[in-house]
């Protein structure tokens, strides 16, 4: 299908930005997460991170649209999102935003990470949440939990560590990718890029939460949980040897902006 080019495409490409999207088995809902974002930039990658459904033949359907990386077996959302980050960076992008295939996010609002790409350039940006239907309790509560976490290892208060609609400043990173495969691996994004000095901004975005019958997840509560806690033992303990070292020094070194 002959798609006209997205009035987004040109701000997009003066910022080299591209969409990363990271799937696994979200068959009902990957087609029209890509339609949705097709209408407002040209420059997406899709990571099939080893699905065992339909997902590789929803994906030729948009061949010659979209940038491809295919693997098995499923390695998890940590790795995935190497993966994108890698292609994105050998495609010569400078900055990728990062969307959710599960059709939670609304593909519209990456005009809004674009805007805020403008005016904060070099900045990681980070999806804060308002739903649109109620936030299921597990999410709520591994929100929480993150957010504790994320505060008692960089000293820094954010109220959604949680999200995966972020805007990953690329080249300001300089080759960081996660260490940890999984979930946590977006925790641990954060907490290292903070680390570095880069600048965390808030970015308000709606979310929408199907009924309870129609929600896909791929969280398996006590495996990963037990993962994100062990990532946060070794932070803390990292974060009083190198984390607050690390990010008084880059305090340091960062010229005050004038009044």
């Amino acid at each position: 299908m002959q798609r006209q080019p997205p009035a987004l495409q040109r701000r997009m490409e003066a910022l080299r930005l591209c969409v990363v999207i990271p799937t696994y088995n979200n068959r009902k809902t990957l087609a029209g997460v890509l339609n949705d974002v097709l209408q407002y930039t040209s420059s997406v990658i899709v990571v099939n991170d080893g699905s065992t459904d339909d997902t590789a033949g929803i994906l030729g359907g948009f061949a010659g649209e979209i940038e491809i990386v295919s693997y098995t077996p499923n390695r998890g959302k940590g790795y995935a999102l190497k993966c994108g980050f890698d292609k994105a960076e050998a495609l010569g992008y400078l900055g990728a935003v990062t969307i959710d295939s599960d059709g939670q996010h609304f593909a519209s609002e990456i005009e809004k990470f674009v805007g805020y790409a403008e005016k904060n350039p070099g900045t990681f940006l980070l999806g804060q949440r308002t739903t649109e239907g109620e936030m299921p309790s597990k999410n709520s509560f591994a929100n929480k939990f993150s957010n504790f976490w994320f505060t008692v290892q960089t000293a820094y208060r954010l109220n959604d560590t949680q999200n995966g609609f972020r805007l990953y400043p690329l080249a300001v990173m300089k080759g960081l990718r996660p260490i940890s495969s999984r979930y946590e691996a977006e925790l641990e994004m954060l907490v290292r890029s903070a680390w570095r000095g880069i600048r965390i901004v808030p970015v308000p975005t709606r979310v929408y939460y199907p009924p309870e019958g129609e929600r896909v997840t791929h969280f398996r509560p006590g495996k990963d949980f037990f993962r994100i806690s062990v990532l946060n033992t070794l932070f803390t303990l990292s974060a009083i040897v190198y984390g607050y070292p690390s990010m008084l020094f880059h305090r340091l070194l960062t010229p005050k902006k004038k009044p």
